[in-house]
């Protein structure tokens, strides 16, 4: 297991980014770093005026994740980072997408070895933990969604690259995917030794399901990997998206694999989806799989804190795979 020593923030750290946006009208009391983020830390500030803000911050010892191949266009590749994040959160922004309300984003690195952000506090309620509740805000977030997914462009990628890069793209979406899904699997195979032995049926069942897309040319704003945990619910019921650095323009299937995955079925009906190519759906529901396994496993070779968690999701997902192809695990 890699070995790295892991500084996190004290509340000295971040007193100069107070100061900055509040002078001397508030200061900062205390500050607690939040739990679940694998790229980049966050922390609630409290204030001497009992307001709470939240801050990101983007520095090499806040992320576990390490390196691992990736296919050069795949645009969720390194889907962390401020600049991502500012572009980003003016997109969604612009599209009608409830997110935090951005209070200060300082890249300067002059005052900290990282960039950092304040944003507004959404609260601490996850739209994962209300699903089950009499009034989940789903057919608001829904709305939000249906807005991002009819939001088109005729080309994909990653918005801060769009801002900056001619667009010169020859390859189809699903190309990407196809070789995305085989580099998780080659990574994930040289792990468990179950998935090289399987390889060659999980392959055909890839190209199977590759060769059935009909090409397309549109694209739309996905998250990348919407969740219910992605979806903080403030006091008032109104969903808030967050941790969106991996947006992008992309076909909508995408997010919508992930979406029918973290709300199961019945909650996902209640978002009132946009139609969806169910060939291209099917397509990236496994290559999603695929990814579920490499992950975990590569992560959990690090000091991630919930090592189990990672490890026994791989292991649910290695089942859906053998699964798809009729083959024992």
């Amino acid at each position: 297991m890699a070995r790295v020593v892991r500084t996190f923030l004290q509340a000295d750290d971040l007193r100069y980014f107070v100061a900055e946006k509040f002078g001397s009208e508030r200061r900062l009391t205390t500050l607690q770093r939040l739990t679940g983020g694998t790229k980049k830390g966050v922390y609630r500030l409290g204030l001497d005026d009992g307001t709470t803000v939240i801050g990101y911050v983007w520095a090499e010892t806040e992320n576990y994740w390490p390196p691992a191949a990736t296919v050069p266009d795949d645009p969720f590749t390194d889907a962390t980072g401020a600049d991502l994040f500012a572009v980003n959160h003016a997109a969604l922004t612009a599209a009608g997408v409830r997110v935090p309300e951005l209070i200060l984003l300082d890249r300067s690195r002059q005052h900290l070895d990282a960039d950092v952000a304040l944003v507004e506090d959404a609260g601490e309620t996850k739209l994962e933990d209300l699903l089950d509740s009499d009034h989940p805000p789903l057919a608001e977030l829904g709305d939000a969604l249906r807005r991002m997914h009819t939001t088109e462009s005729p080309h994909y990628g990653k918005l801060a690259a769009k801002a900056t890069e001619p667009a010169i793209q020859t390859r189809r979406t699903e190309d990407i995917i196809r070789d995305r899904a085989l580099a998780d699997l080659d990574a994930a195979a040289e792990r468990d030794p179950r998935l090289a032995r399987a390889r060659d049926q999980i392959v055909t069942h890839v190209d199977r399901l590759w060769a059935a897309i009909k090409p397309r040319q549109t694209y739309a704003l996905v998250h990348g990997e919407l969740g219910p945990d992605h979806v903080l619910v403030t006091k008032d019921n109104e969903p808030v998206m967050i941790d969106f650095e991996g947006l992008a323009y992309f076909d909508i299937e995408w997010d919508h694999a992930w979406l029918e995955m973290r709300f199961g079925e019945q909650h996902y009906q209640r978002l009132n989806p946009v139609e969806c190519d169910q060939d291209r759906l099917e397509f990236y529901r496994y290559a999603q799989v695929l990814s579920l396994i490499e992950g975990p496993l590569r992560i959990a070779t690090t000091d991630f804190p919930d090592r189990q968690w990672m490890l026994d999701l791989a292991e649910w997902n290695i089942a859906k795979a053998f699964a798809a192809v009729g083959a024992r695990v």
